[in-house]
């Protein structure tokens, strides 16, 4: 009997809960997009100008509240808009209330006010105002600081990713967004400071309310209300909008020539729950082909003989290397003593590593500028004891959370074989947007990288939607109802064509950097590749009754088949909507091209190799063969006239391929 397709929606984002979809808003030159509460892409004569104006509110471990609005309304006429409404942020222990006031005006100025008024005492680490800058026509560029004491300056954007906060003291910011034409946003109400989002893969600089230098979590009490406001203007006529190279609607994707470096190596994550899951699956494990698996030792978890007995059975049965991912539990100060204990397990098992990597658990736990961190015995003693108890095997260190933590506490890369960090797209939003947009941060994060390694060998990973662990609270967040929620270790969309495309997109970025190794997600698991049934609602797949896999499986096993290929230059007349990525080896040209978005996207297809093209698609219409047979991508397809656009539906991924015979 064939098996029924699940909804769109499990098909795209793994969730029934609803995406936000925005309202456009038009003053004269100015529009903005109303969504929950907040104004997102607000543009001036079509340039960009700022990516986000809302007003946040943040539990005491930086979880964000969802707002409850009500009373909304809105305004349009000639001259400008007006948007008024109430909010209510709360869980079981706290409570406050908000009024908001949003004006436009056909002059392009822009007004954003709030009324917050605590109905409980509130325990927060954040409440108030976050406004965002984004990073095209800024990184780099000029910006005029006003400081809340009235001084004002002339400094840059930072091009290289700033581990501390590059302003402080803000009342006002000001940047060109045109020859001759600057945009001022002013805010009121407190002391803003500003923070280099890309540090953690957000597409943005963001400038939010109360220094962190001041305690953290901190009170709001009850009946205490207070207002804040964000206001923007510009001090020159609109820039006329651009004429775009698709103004029909159509996207342009090209190809270069090779040459440009080689696809990295291609590695999952393998969690120590997962290692007898992973080996139940080691068939489907293997048809991938990652050539590495990043298995985790917690030695505060006492891993040792067990976990290494099967992550060496599960390297033999897949053909990965395995390498090993210890984190040191840091009760003494002496690091070769605790481990000793592995080392000598390690050579009794006869597993021989493809490398380690070691970092203390002080380390997978942030800590914000300003502060102090725990005490730990310095990396060079670390690494010391590893290089003497794992003699000739590849060392890595760096962090085992994200780039921020890399960023901010620097390894003595001399010491190391590689460098690695890992990174999660949702933590500071977790709509489908902000997640997409976090790939235009990546080069930004390759870049500074690149900046303080020494040259070593760069591995990312093990990188995916969900995060696998919260630096910045006691775990990652709970997400019972199965839905789009910051720093959830199960994200919903890694089981949706959506995690495809991301995915994709996330590899193309760090390949162009030059990585040498990118691992994803897991084997199996909530950040898995392989369905498992686990303790988390997974619509469609609970109910198969066999073997199934997540559509990620598919862009896995397809680079992981290409490592080593030369890359291939490519463009994208619109790489925030269609991901283009290509590699060329001894049996031809391979072109990705991924859909970022939830519309259709037409693309033509430019400067191609000759020859026969021959199509792969995996997208709506193809969801249920590829989840629930593995080999079916692998040998589907058929002929593609280069001629005609290429359509791809929601979040899909094509494949194309020339045959070098």
């Amino acid at each position: 009997m064939p098996i029924a397709a699940p909804s769109p929606a499990i098909i795209l984002t793994g969730t029934e809960q609803p995406n936000v979809v925005g309202r456009t808003l038009k003053a004269g030159p100015l529009t903005a997009e109303l969504e929950n509460g907040a104004l997102r892409t607000i543009r001036f004569g079509g340039v960009e100008v700022l990516r986000t104006v809302a007003f946040l509110v943040r539990d005491e471990n930086w979880g964000t509240f969802d707002p409850a609005i009500s009373d909304l309304k809105v305004t349009e006429a000639a001259d400008g808009f007006t948007v008024s409404y109430k909010a209510v942020y709360a869980d079981a222990k706290r409570r406050i209330r908000l009024e908001a006031q949003i004006a436009g005006k056909s002059d392009g100025s822009l007004k954003f006010e709030a009324n917050a008024a605590p109905e409980t005492d509130f325990l927060t680490n954040r409440t108030g105002f976050v406004v965002l800058h984004p990073l095209k026509g800024v990184a780099g560029h000029p910006v005029k600081i006003e400081h809340v004491d009235g001084r004002k300056v002339t400094d840059k954007f930072p091009a290289i990713v700033d581990p501390v906060q590059p302003f402080l003291e803000i009342r006002a910011l000001s940047h060109e967004v045109a020859p001759g034409v600057w945009a001022t946003t002013r805010m009121e109400g407190d002391t803003f400071e500003m923070e280099d989002h890309r540090n953690w893969c957000d597409a943005s600089y963001k400038t939010y309310v109360r220094p962190l230098a001041l305690p953290w979590p901190y009170t709001l009490k009850k009946g205490e209300s207070f207002k804040q406001s964000v206001s923007l203007s510009f001090s020159g006529a609109a820039p006329k909008p651009a004429a775009g190279a698709d103004a029909a609607g159509g996207i342009t994707v090209s190809l270069g020539e090779a040459g440009g470096g080689k696809l990295p190596r291609i590695g999952l994550g393998l969690p120590a729950e997962e290692g007898a899951p992973s080996l139940a699956a080691a068939d489907l494990l293997k048809r991938a082909g990652p050539q590495l698996l990043v298995a985790q030792i917690d030695l505060r978890q006492k891993h040792g003989a067990r976990e290494l007995e099967t992550y060496k059975k599960i390297g033999e049965a897949t053909g990965a290397g395995i390498v090993l991912e210890i984190t040191l539990p840091g009760q003494t100060d002496d690091p070769a003593e605790e481990l000793a204990p592995l080392a000598k397990a390690l050579s009794e098992s006869g597993l021989e590593p493809a490398a380690i990597a070691v970092s203390p658990a002080v380390d997978l736990k942030a800590v914000l500028p300003g502060s102090k961190g725990p005490k730990v015995p310095p990396l060079e003693k670390i690494y010391a004891a590893a290089r003497k108890l794992f003699p000739g095997v590849t060392l890595g260190g760096g962090m085992f959370s994200f780039f921020t933590e890399l960023n901010r506490k620097r390894p003595p890369a001399k010491l190391l074989d590689y460098v690695t960090h890992t990174s999660s797209p949702i933590v500071h939003a977790a709509d489908d947007r902000s997640v997409m947009e976090t790939l235009e941060a990546l080069p930004y994060q390759v870049q500074s990288t690149r900046a303080f390694i020494e040259g070593k060998p760069y591995w990312v990973g093990p990188s995916a939607i969900g995060a696998r662990d919260n630096p910045y609270g006691a775990a990652s967040s709970a997400n019972p109802h199965n839905q789009r929620v910051c720093l959830a270790q199960m994200d919903p969309r890694q089981r949706g064509l959506f995690g495809a495309a991301w995915n994709l997109g996330y590899i193309a970025a760090f390949a162009r950097g030059g990585l040498d190794v990118v691992s994803l997600g897991a084997t199996t698991g909530p950040l898995g590749i392989v369905y498992r049934k686990t303790g988390d609602t997974q619509p469609f797949f609970d109910g198969l009754g066999q073997a199934a896999v997540y559509p990620v499986y598919h862009v896995i096993a397809d680079l992981a088949a290409a490592a080593g290929e030369d890359l291939v230059a490519t463009a994208s007349s619109e790489p925030g909507k269609v991901e283009a990525f290509a590699a060329r080896g001894p049996h031809g040209t391979h072109l990705w091209v991924a859909n970022l978005t939830d519309q259709k996207q037409m693309v033509a297809l430019s400067n191609m190799p000759a020859g026969p093209a021959k199509l792969r698609m995996l997208d709506e219409n193809s969801f249920v063969e590829a989840t629930t047979q593995p080999a079916w991508f692998a040998t589907s397809g058929g002929p593609l006239d280069l001629k005609a656009p290429l359509r791809l539906g929601a979040y899909a991924v094509a494949r194309i391929d020339w045959s070098s015979k």
